[in-house]
């Protein structure tokens, strides 16, 4: 049966701050618990000033402790930011803290622009290119491999699955080759999905942590009583894209009435493509179109979001896509 989780990218809003932004958060992941959400996961990003979830694992111990049962993680951290060891240092002191709640999900972007990634790493050298390399290195931290000259404290012997994260086939082939379960990003990034899924799926190799292949896909899904009111709740999501393509990110925005009809053509067109794997509707809607997109990937379980001004409105949403996830999930059992 097909889970379904939630990612928050912590938005900032216009007229809030981060300490606001953080509290929303943690309500948040009280929220998808309550409604029967399986994960809630945050991501790494820098240098951004509507998204607060630079601090990962900090964030992650404030959601923690918000929470008991539903598990809580990253989707993902940028490993190429960090040394390994650090990385099992600051999860293996979460799971210490949420034992058996705590997933690390890892990419290979920098989750920022190249000044900030400067300022992150102070060299660039290796990066990405080292990222195979690292994710080994981590899963040996974790698994207290006696080869290593240094044991992670905490983290060795931690229980803390990895994931894959991407947006390209180049994580699809990782994650197949290392036998993870792999999440692709085709909330922001589709061009790629039914072709990394393929190629995940037919070259998977079991591992220790995972015997068949698993998929994880985003999903966003603005949801509300009626369309009108779902379509204005998207426009904030919508001005988000349009400012961060052409040079202008910022604070998440309050909805503006009619915002994607009043668009030039080509950005129409643009939003259109990055967000072709949405919902926006009412629950009616929303479960058509979850049901659609099952059908199309076989997805084991899907990673919602939707970046949603008024926070009243964001818990709305997910509850709604809450109710459709359960109906499609009937379906599918029957």
């Amino acid at each position: 049966m097909t889970r379904f989780s939630l990612l928050d990218l912590v938005p900032v809003r216009e007229g809030d701050t981060v300490a606001t932004a953080l509290a929303h958060a943690a309500d948040l992941a009280a929220h998808a618990e309550a409604q029967g959400y399986h994960r809630f996961w945050v991501a790494e990003h820098h240098g951004m000033a509507g998204i607060a979830s630079a601090a990962t694992a900090v964030l992650l111990a404030h959601i923690g402790h918000a929470t008991s049962t539903i598990r809580i993680g990253a989707g993902g951290i940028m490993l190429p930011n960090h040394a390994p060891l650090v990385i099992a240092e600051q999860f293996g002191t979460l799971d210490a803290l949420f034992p058996g709640r705590v997933d690390l999900g890892l990419g290979r972007a920098p989750g920022s622009d190249q000044r900030v990634a400067q300022a992150i790493r102070r060299t660039l050298s290796g990066g990405a290119d080292q990222f195979p390399r690292d994710v080994m290195e981590l899963q040996a931290y974790f698994s207290k491999d006696e080869r290593l000259s240094i044991q992670a404290t905490p983290g060795a012997g931690a229980d803390v699955p990895l994931w894959i994260l991407g947006s390209s086939l180049y994580g699809a082939q990782l994650a197949a080759m290392l036998g993870l379960p792999y999440a692709f990003a085709s909330h922001f990034a589709p061009a790629a999905l039914d072709e990394a899924i393929a190629i995940y799926r037919r070259e998977f190799r079991p591992s220790a942590q995972l015997q068949y292949p698993y998929v994880m896909a985003g999903y966003n899904v603005f949801a509300a009583d009626t369309a009108e009111e779902a379509h204005l709740l998207a426009s904030s999501m919508q001005q988000s894209f349009v400012r961060l393509r052409t040079g202008q990110p910022g604070k998440l925005q309050p909805p503006v009435p009619g915002y994607y009809d009043a668009l030039p053509a080509q950005a129409q067109a643009m939003l259109s493509d990055v967000l072709s794997v949405s919902s926006i509707g009412t629950q009616a809607d929303v479960e058509s179109d979850i049901a659609a997109f099952l059908r199309r990937t076989q997805a084991d379980e899907l990673i919602l979001t939707g970046q949603i001004f008024d926070p009243a409105a964001r818990k709305h949403s997910f509850a709604i896509a809450m109710a459709a996830a359960q109906t499609v999930t009937t379906c599918e059992a029957a």
